[in-house]
């Protein structure tokens, strides 16, 4: 979907598809990298968002890993995405230690996460440290459950607080 259409942009083409059937996954393809149409789309219920300044491999690349249940969303986006979260609500945090329940992450999960939250796919993960996808996805929801957070971009925000990710400026922490 396209932001800008002829009679109906697509952020509102994107809420009536939603509205009617909200199992749709829809991702945006726009020129747009402005962030107030990033955010207007995420609101809209756009699953993705790709520039179509993206080169072909990359875009394809994106779209194969939307098709697993991966992010799709240009480089660059997501973090701007995680840093308006962040500022906007309060994150989940792991329990305290007084509740019993704190559990530390392995190093190979502290390396995965890491990888996550400098905006590595599972794919690009599995290649880096000669694993199998399915191994970074096991390893992924164990992090997931460990931390008590429900999704990647929640564990990408919990890293990004850790200074394991680099900041929406491209500067570290």
């Amino acid at each position: 979907m396209d932001i800008t259409m002829p009679r109906c942009n697509g952020l509102a083409a994107t809420r009536l598809i939603k509205a009617e059937m909200p199992e749709s996954q829809i991702v945006m393809l726009t020129a747009s990298e402005e962030e107030a149409d990033l955010f207007e789309a995420i609101k809209s219920g756009a699953s993705g968002y790709l520039l179509k300044s993206q080169r072909a491999p990359e875009f394809i690349r994106l779209l194969a890993g939307f098709e697993r249940g991966e992010t799709a969303f240009s480089p660059g986006l997501a973090l701007k995405i995680l840093a308006e979260f962040a500022h906007a609500a309060p994150s989940p945090r792991p329990p305290s230690p007084e509740a019993g329940e704190t559990e530390t992450l392995t190093a190979r999960q502290s390396q995965i996460l890491t990888l996550v939250a400098q905006g590595q796919t599972y794919d690009q993960i599995a290649e880096t440290l000669y694993l199998s996808q399915v191994t970074v996805r096991y390893h992924m929801r164990e992090i997931l459950h460990r931390l008590h957070l429900q999704n990647r971009s929640q564990a990408i925000a919990y890293a990004a607080r850790l200074g394991l990710a680099p900041r929406p400026d491209g500067s570290a922490e």
